[in-house]
C-alpha cells in the first residue's frame, strides 16, 4: 500500500508517524557501514526503450482515431521523454503526435534545465514570460497536422491547460487508451528495475528488522529503514510504521505510538531504483505474538496466496478482489469494506507511479495480461485493536503471475 504523503500532510496527520526523509535519517548518525551498495549494476532506462515507447504509443494513437497526446509532468512525462520535471504555474508540455517528432514546450529560461533529463530526439518551443504557452502549444499542434485531429489529453493533466486548448479549437478526449496502454504493461527492462527496487527494500528491512527496540518511536524506525534504503542504492520514497493499535488504521494515526514488547508493528515501505517503486508490507511482533495477532497474521498470509492463485492472465482484475473477501467473509469479516476486515482493495498498479491503474478492486473489468504489476495486499484491520498487512509485489508472466518478493512464512521470520 503505497502511502501518499501529500494527501496526508493535507489532511493534518501527526508527521511522527512517518519517516520519509533520506537526510533526515543520514543526519541522525545511523551507521549502515556493513551495507553494500545493491544497485551499481543496474541498467537504466535508455534511447532505444523509450524510442520504442513512442512506437507503441504512435500505434495506439492511429488504432484509437488520435492525431497527437497531450502529457504535463509527471511520471507519464518520465516515461515517454525521461523529462524529469515539476509543475507549475508556468506550463511545460510534451506533445506527442501521432507521425513525427515529439514537441517539448517549455519556459525559455527552464529549457536549459529541461534539456538535463531529456532522452529522446525532440523540439524545443519555447515561451517567453509575457507570451501564452497555449497559443505556442496550439501551433505545435497545427504545425504537426494535428489541427483537425482529436487530441488525447493524459488524465492527469490540469484543467487549465485542456480547457485552453478547447478554447483554441481543438476536439479533446481521453488519451488514457494509449498511455495506459503503455504504461500497464512493463517491459523486461522496467520489471527489472522494479526487480532491483524490490531487492533493495527487502535487503533494507532485514538490516533494520534486529535493529528496532523497545520504546521506540515510528521515526525511529522509519530512520533506520530509509538510512539503509540510501546506503543500499535506493532512493526511499516512503516508510509508514505502524504501532499497536495505530496498525488497524492502513495510512497512520494521530496517537502517539512507541515499540512494545507483544504488540503489533506494521511496516510499509518502498523506495525507486531510476523511477521503479517497490511496495512491501510486513507486520511481525517484538517478543511473543498474542494468540489473536498469530491467528489473523495466518489468515493474512493466506489471503495472498488465495489472491495470488486467482490473478490468472485473462481473469477480471476484480476477481483477484472478490477471491480474497469470498475466503475472509466465512471467517467472520466484513461482509465486502466493512470492519473488522478488508476495508481496502486487495492491490493496485504499481511501476513508475506507486499507484497506477488498474486496481485489484471489486468490480474491475480489465483482464489480466503479461507485464500488468501489481501490489498483493489483503490486509485484515481490527479498529481499537491492532492491523495485520502483508504486501508483496507481483507481475504477470505468460505462465502466470510472479512475486518480485516472496511472502514471509511465519509472523516469527517476517522477512524469511
Amino acid at each position: 500500500m503505497t502511502f501518499d504523503r501529500r494527501r496526508f500532510l493535507a489532511a493534518g496527520a501527526a508527521t511522527a508517524a512517518l519517516s520519509l526523509v533520506p537526510q533526515a535519517a543520514m543526519a541522525t548518525g545511523i551507521d549502515t557501514a556493513d551495507l553494500t551498495p545493491l544497485t551499481g549494476n543496474v541498467a537504466r532506462i535508455g534511447l532505444a526503450e523509450r524510442a520504442r515507447r513512442l512506437d507503441r504509443a504512435q500505434a495506439l494513437m492511429a488504432a484509437h482515431g488520435l492525431a497527437a497526446i497531450v502529457i504535463e509532468p509527471g511520471a507519464s512525462l518520465v516515461y515517454f521523454t525521461g523529462i524529469e520535471w515539476h509543475r507549475s504555474e508556468r506550463l511545460t508540455l510534451a506533445i506527442i503526435p501521432a507521425r513525427g517528432q515529439p514537441v517539448i514546450v517549455t519556459p525559455f529560461f527552464e529549457e536549459p534545465s529541461v534539456r538535463q533529463t531529456l532522452g529522446i530526439a525532440a523540439d524545443l518551443r519555447v515561451w517567453q514570460e509575457d507570451a501564452d504557452p497555449i497559443a505556442l502549444a496550439a501551433d505545435a499542434l497545427r504545425g504537426m497536422g494535428a489541427g483537425s485531429g482529436t487530441i488525447g489529453i493524459e488524465e492527469t493533466v490540469r484543467f487549465f491547460a485542456s480547457d485552453g486548448l478547447a478554447r483554441a479549437g481543438f476536439r479533446l478526449a481521453s488519451a488514457n487508451p494509449v498511455v495506459r496502454g503503455c504504461r500497464m504493461h512493463k517491459s523486461p527492462a522496467e520489471i527489472a528495475l522494479m526487480q532491483a527496487a524490490t531487492d533493495v527494500t527487502i535487503a533494507a528491512y532485514r538490516w533494520t528488522y534486529p535493529r528496532i527496540r523497545e520504546r521506540m518511536t515510528p521515526a525511529n524506525v522509519g530512520a533506520l529503514m530509509t538510512a539503509a534504503t540510501v546506503r543500499l542504492g535506493g532512493a526511499p520514497e516512503f516508510a509508514l510504521i505502524l504501532l499497536g493499535a495505530a496498525a488497524a488504521l492502513p495510512h497512520g494515526s494521530r496517537e502517539a505510538q512507541r515499540v512494545r514488547e507483544g504488540e503489533v508493528v506494521l511496516m510499509d515501505c518502498g523506495c525507486t531504483v531510476d523511477g521503479y517503486q517497490s511496495d512491501i508490507s510486513r507486520t511481525f511482533v517484538p517478543g511473543r505474538a498474542p494468540d489473536a495477532v498469530r491467528r489473523v497474521w495466518d489468515e493474512v498470509a493466506h489471503g495472498q496466496q488465495v489472491a495470488l492463485a486467482a490473478a490468472q492472465v485473462g481473469a477480471p482484475a476484480g476477481s483477484v478482489d472478490d477471491a480474497v473477501r469470498a475466503y475472509y467473509t466465512p471467517l467472520g469479516y466484513g461482509p465486502r469494506y466493512a470492519l473488522p476486515g478488508l476495508s481496502h482493495r486487495t492491490g493496485h498498479g504499481i511501476g513508475l507511479d506507486g499507484h497506477e491503474p488498474v486496481n485489484l478492486v471489486h468490480g474491475e473489468t480489465t483482464r489480466l495480461e503479461p507485464g500488468m504489476c501489481f501490489s498483493n495486499e489483503p490486509g485484515l484491520y481490527l479498529p481499537g485493536s491492532f492491523g495485520v498487512r502483508l504486501e508483496d509485489c507481483f507481475h504477470m508472466a505468460e505462465a502466470g503471475p510472479q512475486w518480485f518478493s516472496m511472502p514471509p512464512v511465519s509472523i516469527e521470520r517476517p522477512f524469511g
